[in-house]
């Protein structure tokens, strides 16, 4: 019996496009980790490392147009949405090309041997070296910056880690398109191809988990998913670190000041993060505490009109599509819930946007209300309305973590009212907004996508220049003689690198 193929579907018709590829098997999988494994020494020239990342960002730059078309095809995503996606993975790639080159992700640290100290110190010389071959599982609603040219392989080729990348079942063709541009980026930065290696197939990242020469591992996708593979990788008989984003509800706090003061802007704003393509951003806000009374009243008024106005779109696949109705028709047959705007099924292809609402006082205690706690992967929100600040407490005490949470409040509240609501949403998720919304994540130094469990495995970022620190690990030299010592941690600095020297930033040579 041969391999399974991997077929290249339409969204928008559910039909097959092409045969892409046929699922790896375990003998293949072996092969693919044992070349990115050979692959690993020659990543250790960090020029060549800026070299591939910029080449990579080059290459996808000057294939965009092919690259757009086959991701279309196979998410429905649109070419609006795609071309901004593929910006943010080439700035990805050139801004980690730059973490490489500035040198400081090293965090070299020497504190020279101090024989007055009690008790006396020894020379002490630290930085930071890659783990080994990092396995990339592919995310289905990202399928260029959470893929295989995305955030996990960037940051992971920039930390010297070779990569082996699971790619996702709803974008095959142009997962082989992107893997194909960054081989290509590696032999012309002089490098081994197989510094990104990609395999296809359910079991072959069941088995990709497990390899002995896998090192670590980033992941975006379900909890269900997710918790598998985590697991497999705390039960191998070496553990390996886990990154995995798995689920999120992004809860929103609105204020009845901030209602009072501007509801039908934060209404209008609501309804175009919710809904933004077609609710399928793991960023999306999938619950909402907003006030009873004319305020909200008023908010839930222009959060209907908005969302009535929106047109019925394509879910990434079938699959999705189908999970999306069940889910959104379970949670509006609950007791006191209801559907302004009912979300669900239009024609064979296509959902329509909608959103439910329920009284807060019922989500404070565990029920079957439980259920509109837990993420809804689509264009759907949970608005639960509240009586009182205690409702509102209660109701987030019950919250699990978060990539992002939000408090929108009034002008006056800003100025200090509003700061013990803050420090309970700060508890709750990795990047807290205030008068914003949660979709759209800057590619900044100072950003952080990750939060608590669900959210997030660990405690790390997936997003920005310290998502590079998920694949590195510290070691000490202790009274290693200079010449065995690597270059970057020798007196004298001879590489230029930003390092701490017994306590103080190290003066860069001029």
């Amino acid at each position: 019996m041969g391999a399974a193929p991997v077929w290249s579907v339409d969204p928008r018709t559910g039909k097959p496009r092409e045969q892409v590829a046929v699922e790896a098997t375990a003998e293949e999988v072996d092969r693919a980790v044992r070349a990115a494994e050979a692959a690993r020494a020659a990543l250790g020239d960090r020029g060549a490392r800026a070299a591939l990342l910029r080449t990579a960002a080059d290459l996808l730059d000057e294939s965009g147009r092919h690259v757009i078309e086959a991701a279309d095809a196979e998410t429905a995503l649109g070419p609006v949405r795609l071309t901004g996606e593929l910006a943010r993975t080439t700035a990805q790639l050139r801004a980690f090309a730059d973490v490489v080159d500035e040198g400081s992700f090293l965090d070299v640290r020497i504190d020279h041997a101090d024989p007055a100290r009690t008790p006396p110190w020894p020379d002490l010389r630290r930085w930071k070296i890659p783990l080994g071959v990092v396995a990339v599982y592919a995310a289905s609603n990202f399928p260029l910056a959470f893929s295989v040219p995305g955030g996990d392989t960037a940051s992971a080729l920039a930390a010297g880690c070779p990569v082996v990348v699971k790619a996702h079942p709803d974008h095959p063709a142009t997962s082989e398109l992107c893997a194909a541009l960054l081989r290509t980026a590696a032999r012309r930065s002089g490098l081994p191809e197989d510094v990104v290696v990609l395999v296809h197939g359910f079991e072959a990242g069941v088995e990709l988990v497990g390899h002995p020469l896998v090192a670590a591992a980033g992941f975006t996708g379900s909890v269900r998913g997710g918790r598998a593979l985590f697991d497999a990788a705390a039960a191998r008989p070496v553990p390996i670190p886990f990154h995995g984003e798995l689920g999120s509800l992004n809860p929103v706090v609105i204020t009845e000041a901030a209602a009072a003061e501007r509801a039908e802007a934060i209404g209008s704003g609501l309804a175009g993060s919710m809904t933004l393509g077609e609710g399928q951003f793991c960023t999306k806000p999938g619950f909402v505490l907003a006030p009873a009374g004319d305020a909200g009243d008023r908010l839930l008024k222009s959060l209907t009109a908005a969302v009535s106005e929106t047109d019925p779109g394509v879910m990434l696949d079938h699959r999705m599509r189908d999970a999306f109705v069940a889910g959104v028709g379970e949670r509006a047959g609950l007791e006191g819930v209801e559907s302004p705007v009912t979300p669900g099924a239009c024609g064979d292809h296509s959902v329509s946007a909608g959103f439910l609402t329920v009284a807060a006082r019922r989500l404070a205690e565990e029920g079957p209300h439980d259920l509109l706690l837990e993420e809804c992967f689509g264009p759907v929100t949970v608005v639960a309305r509240y009586d009182g600040t205690d409702e509102i407490e209660a109701v987030l005490a019950r919250l699990p973590g978060n990539l992002t949470a939000t408090l929108h409040v009034s002008e006056e509240e800003a100025q200090g009212a509003a700061a013990e609501l803050l420090a309970s949403l700060t508890g709750l998720a990795g990047r807290v907004l205030v008068d914003g919304w949660p979709t759209g994540v800057a590619v900044a130094p100072a950003q952080h996508h990750g939060g608590p469990y669900p959210a997030t495995t660990s405690t790390s970022t997936s997003v920005g220049a310290t998502a590079i620190e998920r694949w590195l690990r510290p070691v000490t030299y202790q009274s290693a003689p200079s010449a065995l010592l690597p270059p970057e941690l020798r007196d004298g600095n001879p590489l230029g690198l930003p390092r701490q020297v017994d306590g103080r930033p190290e003066p860069l040579r001029g």
